[in-house]
């Protein structure tokens, strides 16, 4: 069996996904995602210009020696660029192995450890009044688990991951459009102030059943991070995520000894490398590393292993970024995975996106079935496709009232 060629598609409804389709002599074909938000163009251009030329002949069977070789062979390692193109590769090359062995995916893992998958929904509001009432849709839809994030009094701009409508019946997602980033303004001390006490009435409102997380996307100093965790020690967080930049992993450790919170982290990390030492020295509870990101289900089938020998659990990253490809691969590694946590789920789920992407997966009452058909379990429909093309954006970018570049 081999690989006679490979196609690279950008674009879909609202997100300019990076799709790559491998084409086999026995008619079998592989899909995998590629998609580096907001930067999508270098990833597909790494497929098109390196990889894909390098590819053809090659026995798709193969996925760990293509691997290695891609890994191994580029000599400049690592990175999110080179990795979600790995990654892509990687998610097609197990689509079609699964394929072949006439299988879901999942099964070639080791079978199911569950039959549902617990995820999250993204609450947000401009106050808190508005924050309850987002809470209260999701958890009338099923969900026993929300992310909340609400905006605080007096801060210059809504804060992260924040509406500034008074639509509390959608999700919300951040708006990226235009290739020069729009400005948020931060303000750490309003913020500290605030949200612990905002928090503690999200919690005595929805009683203690309801499984409630926090993102501070990496806004605060160790110490800070410390104090804040500390605070919202009665909440009972179901976790705390990205307290502090992911690049100073000393800081964990600092606010361990400070706090039993739940830590989650990792969305932005891209190999086991970067992991390791908070997997091993348990400075974290849950590991948020994305399979697209993250070289593909090859790579983090291991970190799901290191971190199960660690009583590390899976929170796979799962914005709206991830195509419903990379989703589906993270779907059938949280069917099997021992150490399975929760899932982020926030693909849009439009008729649009639905007819590229067609799947029997199914999300319901805030658990994630995953699908038994062969392979992935989701197709791409090339026509569909035909309809969109690039859109350039970029991530919003903080400041500190002084104007100082803070962190996103």
């Amino acid at each position: 069996m081999k690989i006679t060629g490979a196609k690279v598609f950008v674009g879909g409804p609202g997100k300019n996904y990076v799709t790559l389709k491998i084409y086999t002599d026995q008619g079998i074909y592989g899909l995998g995602d590629a998609t580096l938000n907001n930067r999508e163009t270098l990833p597909a251009s790494y497929l098109r210009d390196y990889i894909i030329p390098n590819l053809i002949g090659k026995d798709p069977r193969n996925s760990e020696d293509i691997w290695q070789f891609l890994y191994r062979g580029a000599y400049f390692r690592r990175g999110p660029i080179a990795m979600a193109a790995f990654g892509a590769v990687d998610i097609a090359l197990w689509d079609i192995k699964a394929k072949l062995a006439n299988m879901p995916l999942y099964q070639l893992f080791g079978g199911k450890s569950r039959d549902s998958a617990l995820v999250y929904a993204h609450a947000t509001g401009s106050d808190l009044e508005q924050l309850i009432d987002n809470i209260t849709f999701y958890k009338d839809q099923g969900y026993k688990a929300v992310r909340v994030q609400c905006g605080i009094p007096d801060m210059p701009t809504a804060g992260y991951g924040v509406r500034e409508d008074d639509d509390s019946k959608s999700d919300f997602i951040t708006d990226f459009s235009g290739i020069k980033p729009k400005i948020e303004i931060w303000d750490t001390e309003r913020y500290m102030r605030y949200m612990p006490d905002a928090l503690a009435r999200i919690r005595e409102h929805f009683g203690p059943e309801l499984k409630i997380l926090h993102d501070v996307h990496h806004r605060l100093t160790p110490r800070e991070a410390a104090a804040f965790a500390k605070s919202v020690e009665p909440v009972s967080l179901f976790w705390l995520e990205d307290p502090t930049p992911a690049e100073d992993q000393n800081a964990l450790q600092f606010l361990r000894q400070h706090s039993t919170v739940p830590i989650a982290i990792g969305e932005v990390f891209n190999s086991i490398y970067d992991c390791q030492h908070l997997i091993e020295n348990n400075l974290i509870d849950y590991i948020r590393i994305a399979v697209t990101y993250a070289g593909g289900i090859t790579h983090v089938k291991r970190i799901v292993d290191l971190a199960g020998l660690h009583n590390v659990r899976t929170g796979f990253h799962g914005a709206p970024s991830h195509s419903p490809i990379s989703m589906a691969a993270q779907a059938h590694l949280n069917a099997w995975a021992p150490n399975f946590g929760i899932q982020e789920y926030l693909v849009l789920g439009t008729k649009e996106c639905d007819a590229l992407f067609p799947s029997q997966h199914k999300l319901a009452s805030g658990l994630f079935y995953v699908s038994d058909d062969i392979g992935l379990g989701v197709d791409f429909d090339e026509k569909e496709a035909e309809k969109y093309s690039y859109v350039a954006g970029s991530h919003p970018v903080v400041r500190l009232e002084d104007g100082t570049v803070w962190n996103y």
